[in-house]
């Protein structure tokens, strides 16, 4: 059956592909209003919730950046502090987004190098215990950290030790603010 069906398909052309997909014209955003009437980049999902829109491969910069080794192990054993802590779960990934951007960037004015995102570890398991996903806002806090708004004001991000929270949440370095 499988060799009938893939006789009627003909293979696509990614290079005439990715030629018409840089040619389009961008598609102008248009901004909707949430559950509180706030307007953004936001789009009504199921039930008339208001959801993120995917963020365009354009608005991503590099890649996950780690914490220089000895600098990790200075915050894992408690020789440097945590300046100020952010408790994401247990929000919709629009309002962590939101929050980690407005924490960020507060942070960085004021100076702050070391800070805590706790995402939560957000695993969900079968009925035999073992892993089947991570947590959204877990996966999402590379993608976010790495965006054009927080890219400048981030030097690096690793996973908390076990005290701080493990799996559940991230050390991130910020960048020191210029003059």
């Amino acid at each position: 059956m499988w060799t009938e069906v893939t006789r009627t398909v003909s293979p696509l052309h990614p290079e005439r592909l990715i030629a018409e997909i840089a040619a389009a014209p961008p598609v102008p955003e248009t901004p909707s209003a949430d559950r509180h009437g706030k307007t953004g980049n936001a789009a009504k999902g199921i039930n008339g919730r208001a959801v993120s829109l995917p963020v365009p491969p354009s608005a991503v910069l590099g890649h996950d950046k780690g914490i220089e080794p000895k600098l990790n192990r200075k915050i894992r054993r408690g020789h440097l502090p945590i300046d100020a802590t952010i408790d994401l779960h247990g929000l919709r990934q629009d309002e962590a987004h939101a929050a980690l951007c407005r924490f960020i960037a507060a942070r960085h004015a004021r100076g702050d190098r070391t800070v805590l995102v706790i995402t939560g570890k957000g695993l969900k398991k079968t009925g035999w215990g073992q892993i089947e996903q991570k947590g959204v806002l877990r996966s999402m806090l590379a993608l976010w950290l790495n965006q054009k708004t927080l890219a400048p004001l981030v030097a690096g991000w690793q996973e908390s030790a076990r005290e701080h929270g493990g799996d559940g949440a991230f050390y991130v370095r910020l960048k020191r603010p210029r003059p």
